[in-house]
């Protein structure tokens, strides 16, 4: 075998090295051999795993301030992680999406699960915006924007560097162009029927949830000719789809007047405006007063942001989901439906559903649970890490 070009970590004996053979694509920091060398590597170092018994394993990212030290980059000990590499990488999540997709408004990169640890794309037409979560995809940010101009023909590629990720593997938190001029004002997405208004520079996250897509579509068929309450709306996600699919009326409750406004300019690009009103203000205190006024709805969708982002959260973050059902249940008019979300990784599905059907009785109704769902299929899910099985949808019927 070729000598590698990259330095070597190793694993500690008596770690799970046959893990990492079978496919899980992290190490950490416990799992390895922490001598200076490997300490003192540079976060984003390109390195060679090995096992205790010096046998390859992998070639890795490492970021010796990482709690995840080592990303699996390539199992092929052989490869070499340049711009080749990278464009092969962004071509095969490509050719799953145009699978997918007839229009270029999609995930194309879902980090882990597409081989590119750490890092998500999304795409909105000719406009690609990129997250690289990871110390190793910063440091080759330069080629892997080249990558995805070159495979996918976008015109512009931004850098959106916030979220709770990069921080903790030591990042900075600066937006940028890295290709081609940024866009003027919200970009227009076609969804599911409906036209939403994405904020590619300054919204939330890359400025569009595209993970929602298919639950987006559950509730628009649920939707024709019904009363319809989107909780945690951002920008008008439920509301927007189940207008264009034939529902008599939405209200978009969200805390954020931007985001509101985003979604009330997409009511206007969908024609469905003058059926659609918008609510600002906390949503628990929103449920509150809808629920004293006796407000009812036939369809109440609730999607709010990640309560238990970690196992530290987890007991706090179920106790909030449970409090979003018991406030939403009452709000459902006999026989409606009730969707009820959760993006948080350390929420299982079965904690989730437990917390949700606990608040729906607590609030004095019975229900039905007639859909479990989950993000769309650009969101794949890597078999081994149970991080990317973040999204959970429920939706009941209530009685």
């Amino acid at each position: 075998m070729t000598p590698s070009p990259y330095p070597i970590v190793r694993m500690r004996p008596k770690t799970q090295a046959r893990a990492v053979r079978h496919g899980a694509p992290w190490v950490f920091d416990n799992e390895l051999v922490t001598d200076r060398r490997t300490k003192k590597l540079a976060p984003g170092t390109i390195a060679l795993l090995e096992d205790s018994e010096r046998k390859p394993l992998a070639v890795v990212a490492v970021n010796p301030n990482s709690r995840i030290m080592a990303r699996v980059l390539d199992r092929d000990a052989q490869a070499v992680i340049d711009g080749a590499w990278l464009r092969k990488g962004v071509a095969r999540a490509l050719a799953l999406r145009e699978r997918l997709f007839e229009a270029p408004f999609y995930r194309l990169v879902h980090a882990e699960a597409d081989g590119l640890p750490g890092v998500v794309i999304d795409r909105f037409g000719d406009a690609a915006v990129i997250q690289p979560n990871a110390a190793w995809a910063e440091g080759m940010l330069e080629e892997l924007c080249a990558a995805v101009v070159e495979v996918t023909g976008v015109k512009t590629v931004l850098k959106n560097a916030m979220g709770r990720a990069r921080v903790l593997e030591g990042l900075d938190e600066e937006n940028t162009v890295l290709h081609g001029v940024a866009p003027v004002g919200p970009v227009p997405v076609p969804m599911n029927g409906a036209t939403y208004m994405a904020d590619l520079m300054g919204g939330q996250k890359t400025g569009l949830f595209y993970d929602q897509r298919p639950n987006h579509a559950i509730a628009a068929q649920l939707s024709k000719g019904a009363r319809v309450l989107d909780v945690f709306s951002h920008v008008g996600g439920f509301s927007l789809a189940c207008l264009a699919h034939g529902a008599e009326s939405a209200v978009a409750v969200d805390g954020s007047q931007a985001a509101l406004d985003l979604a009330a300019e997409g009511a206007v690009q969908t024609g469905v405006a003058e059926r659609f009103e918008t609510r600002k203000g906390d949503a628990f205190d929103v449920l509150t007063e809808m629920g004293k006024a006796g407000e009812t709805f036939d369809v109440v969708i609730c999607d709010p942001p990640a309560f238990a982002p970690n196992k530290k959260a987890l007991e706090a973050g179920l106790r909030a989901y449970e409090r979003v059902a018991r406030l939403a249940a009452p709000l459902v008019a006999e026989g409606g439906f009730l969707g009820l979300c959760s993006c948080s990784h350390a929420a299982d599905l079965s904690k989730f559903r437990t917390a949700s059907v606990r608040g729906i009785g607590r609030g004095g109704r019975s229900a039905q649970l007639i859909h479990t769902g989950f993000a769309g299929a650009d969101h794949p899910l890597h078999p081994q890490l149970a991080e990317s099985g973040y999204l959970k949808s429920l939706f009941f019927r209530l009685v």
